[in-house]
């Protein structure tokens, strides 16, 4: 029997497992999930660093009512600490040094005049001057030992140069789990060849790695004919994968021979056809100590709105990604759907105030109209319940763009 929408994904979601963790090098990770917190191993900044290229100077010194200052030495970035001798004097600095010792308060070029006094090169200030100025004070970001980037987060340029500031050369993310492709049709011919009149191009497995690649998951397309002793031959040799997604061969057609072969080897069917559209005849199980599989309808759109609405969120809770909100949108136009089931509507959705979305309809001919996606953002989800949804009436958006 058929189930509905909220428990078909209650059901995926049911089954959601750890691929475990690996060790990488910090600069091969972008976009994966870190499974440990990286800590900051000194104080962030490690020493009262300097923001201004100028002058430091003692700001007592100052508040007394001296402003000119004769220049002892010069503190670039990356040399060590030095002293000024002589407070009524100055140390000129550049953006990244450390703050020489007996001084507080940095004073820019920009606020200065230079001259010569018998040889020597001294500063003038010209303008207010608040003590502590352009300092960036040892620890005042973190302190050692402080959680930078916690469990769970996903790297992204921004912890990369965090990862490197820390040195933490090897990072533990997630593992990403080995997924099959899997294409059943004999219409179906590779991309490279030109299609008779009855046959179509594979077209759906690279639609679905392509979405894979959101997650950094490099999957491997399979396409087998609707021959039940190739199907198992096949789904034999790939029993090591973690994940197989099967697009075609799942209806009730007299070549549909996915459902009785997964069965005969021994998967453990969860449910078989949903109560949507499109997408009804979608079929999900698993095996012990096996893969989980996801066995979509061959229609193009079909199986892209079941990666989107179940495959991919199944995908990031097994990698510990934050779910993220599924946002809403507001119906631009009236739509009518009839039958009790759940509508994956395609919708172009165009920003509206408030961070809302508007959402509209572009020309749909149903599920086999892949290239209505071209002209669409997402899946809006229209209840089943009823058959007439009003313009202006909000529901979510599963959005692929």
């Amino acid at each position: 029997m058929p189930i509905d929408v909220t428990a078909a994904y209650a059901a995926v979601m049911g089954t959601v497992r750890d691929f475990g963790m690996e060790q990488l090098p910090f600069n091969t990770v972008t976009g994966r999930i870190l499974r440990e917190p990286v800590l900051s191993d000194r104080d962030f900044p490690p020493y009262d660093r300097v923001m201004m290229d100028g002058i430091a100077i003692d700001y007592e010194t100052y508040a007394k009512g001296q402003t000119v200052f004769g220049v002892e030495d010069i503190q670039a970035a990356g040399m060590s600490r030095k002293l000024l001798g002589n407070t009524a004097n100055c140390m000129e600095v550049m953006t990244g040094a450390i703050l020489p010792e007996l001084t507080d308060t940095v004073v820019q070029y920009e606020h200065l005049t230079a001259s010569e006094h018998e040889g020597f090169k001294r500063f003038t200030i010209n303008t207010g001057v608040s003590q502590g100025q352009h300092i960036h004070r040892k620890g005042s970001d973190a302190a050692a030992g402080q959680v930078l980037i916690a469990a769970g987060t996903r790297i992204t340029a921004a912890e990369t140069g965090v990862l490197a500031s820390v040195g933490k050369s090897l990072v533990s993310v997630s593992k990403l789990p080995e997924v099959a492709i899997i294409a059943t049709g004999d219409e179906l011919v590779p991309v490279s060849e030109t299609p008779d009149v009855h046959q179509v191009r594979i077209s759906n497995s690279y639609s679905l790695a392509a979405a894979l690649k959101e997650l950094n998951i490099n999957a491997t397309c399979y396409h087998v004919n609707d021959d039940e002793a190739a199907i198992r031959a096949l789904f034999e040799s790939i029993r090591d994968a973690d994940v197989w997604i099967c697009t075609g061969a799942v209806s009730a057609g007299k070549y549909d021979y996915l459902p009785v072969v997964l069965s005969d080897m021994g998967m453990q069917t969860i449910f078989h056809k949903v109560e949507q559209r499109p997408g009804k005849p979608f079929l999900f199980g698993h095996f012990d100590n096996g893969p989980v599989v996801f066995a979509l309808p061959g229609n193009p759109v079909s199986g892209f709105m079941c990666c989107y609405r179940y495959v991919l969120p199944w995908l990031r809770a097994c990698l510990q990604y934050a779910a993220p909100p599924v946002p809403y949108a507001v119906l631009d136009k009236e739509v009518t759907f009839n039958p009790s089931l759940t509508y994956f509507l395609p919708v172009r959705l165009h920003p509206a105030e408030e961070g809302k979305w508007i959402a509209l309809p572009p020309p749909y001919h149903g599920s086999g109209d892949l290239a209505a996606l071209l002209q669409a953002d997402g899946f809006l989800e229209l209840p089943p319940e009823k058959s007439v949804f009003e313009k202006g009436s909000s529901y979510p958006v599963w959005r692929f763009r």
